[in-house]
């Protein structure tokens, strides 16, 4: 059977770009006409092609490159790349470096709202990626962008200062190139890993030598890689497979004891905290990865394992979990009237105890949960709390404060 002509292929396209458009505009996940406009006029089937062109205009993420632990690049769900490019906030004639070409969609995107006047450079570290992303924006005729190979934690200093710097990658660090690259008055946007299993997009503007967020919003992404700043996570294995706990260096996880805790008696506790349906659940979560000692992790649930009544994750894909020691608890919800009430299990020796001091930790967060949430970046300082409802996370490129303010 032969493929259809180009001409109806990119008429087609063309119907299902402005159908996605309107769909994230319509979910309140797309405001701003320009990036609406790059959007629309950049064709992301170009950039996919491995994927059908419908798939290529799904809300979906597309992978296009893995390895032994799963998916190591592709395309971002269009909703994450609209939401990326607005806390960005490009402008015509800007300088901007991407970190992590990918596939090279988002670099066309950002060289179409830089414009003519602009410049884009992207950068990513496997030869083979940088390769194809160098073609698909050939293939779709991005002038502007400049794809080159290297560590992205180190940035590009041959075209810096950049008015604005955008890393697609998940990182717990804040590279000092990256900041010494940003022009004074420029944004930064990272989807930082801020402890654990829990990361944000945060857009970050210069404070003299602070970074003062200006806006931030939950995301998860694949860690940066073979880097300076590389932040590698593993999977662990739960109760033969029905859950796949994910856990990072800066947690205390033994997999040989946590492999098979969940088949343990479980012990449930309740909070009294309530969400109505289709509320987030992601400022407890940021919260409980600051609070507790080992911070939280996205347990993976198994459909098979909830159909069987086996484990009661909070949502339906999962649920954030701690461990401690031969331990586990794991946030569930239950309905409370026009509402639903979170409630944590708990699974192990201590299995009681720590679903109770989650519990404490929740309550300790109805407190704060309708505060404003800051973070504040302090290039290699050290920093203490200074006030209840603020947490001070360490890393090695200084210290991020999160700050639940009246």
């Amino acid at each position: 059977m032969s493929s259809p002509p180009t001409s109806t292929i990119d008429r087609h396209a063309e119907q299902l770009r402005a159908r996605l458009v309107e769909d994230l505009r319509e979910r309140g996940l797309l405001s701003d006409p320009r990036v609406e406009q790059a959007l629309f006029a950049v064709p992301r089937h170009v950039f996919v092609p491995s994927a059908s062109v419908d798939e290529a205009y799904s809300d979906q993420t597309v992978h296009t490159k893995h390895d032994a632990s799963g998916a190591i690049s592709g395309a971002s769900a269009p909703n994450i790349v609209a939401m990326m490019l607005e806390q960005l906030a490009v402008e015509p004639g800007h300088n901007v470096l991407e970190i992590g070409a990918g596939t090279g969609y988002n670099a066309a995107l950002l060289g179409h709202l830089v414009g003519p006047t602009g410049r884009v450079t992207t950068i990513d570290v496997d030869d083979d990626i940088v390769t194809s992303a160098r073609e698909h924006l050939a293939a779709a005729r991005a002038e502007n962008v400049e794809v080159v190979v290297g560590d992205g934690a180190l940035g590009h200093p041959a075209h810096a200062p950049y008015d604005r710097l955008i890393a697609t990658v998940g990182t717990a660090e804040l590279p000092k190139a990256w900041l010494e690259q940003t022009s004074p008055h420029g944004r930064l946007v990272v989807p930082v890993r801020i402890r654990g299993g829990v990361t944000r997009s945060i857009a970050f503007a210069r404070t003299g030598d602070t970074w003062t967020s200006v806006d931030s919003q939950l995301c998860g992404f694949m860690p940066l890689r073979a880097s300076v700043a590389a932040d590698p996570r593993r999977t662990i294995d739960l109760l033969d497979g029905a859950a796949h706990l994910h856990v990072y260096a800066d947690q205390d996880v033994d997999a040989r004891l946590a492999s098979q805790v969940l088949a343990r008696p479980a012990t449930e506790v309740w909070t009294g905290a309530t969400f109505v349906k289709g509320e987030t659940l992601e400022f407890v979560w940021l919260w409980l990865a600051c609070a507790l000692p080992n911070s939280i992790s996205w347990m993976e649930v198994e459909r098979r394992a909830v159909e069987a009544g086996v484990l009661r994750p909070a949502t339906s894909g999962g649920s954030m979990a701690t461990v401690e020691g031969d331990s586990l608890a794991y946030l569930t919800m239950r309905a409370s009237g026009d509402a639903y009430e979170l409630g944590v299990i708990g699974h192990g020796s201590r299995g009681k105890d720590l679903a109770e001091a989650v519990a404490e930790a929740i309550g300790g967060w109805t407190r704060y949960r309708d505060h404003r949430l800051t973070f504040e970046f302090h290039p290699s300082a050290e920093v203490t709390p200074r006030r209840p409802g603020q947490y001070v996370v360490s890393r090695r490129s200084g210290s991020l404060v999160v700050t639940w303010t009246p």
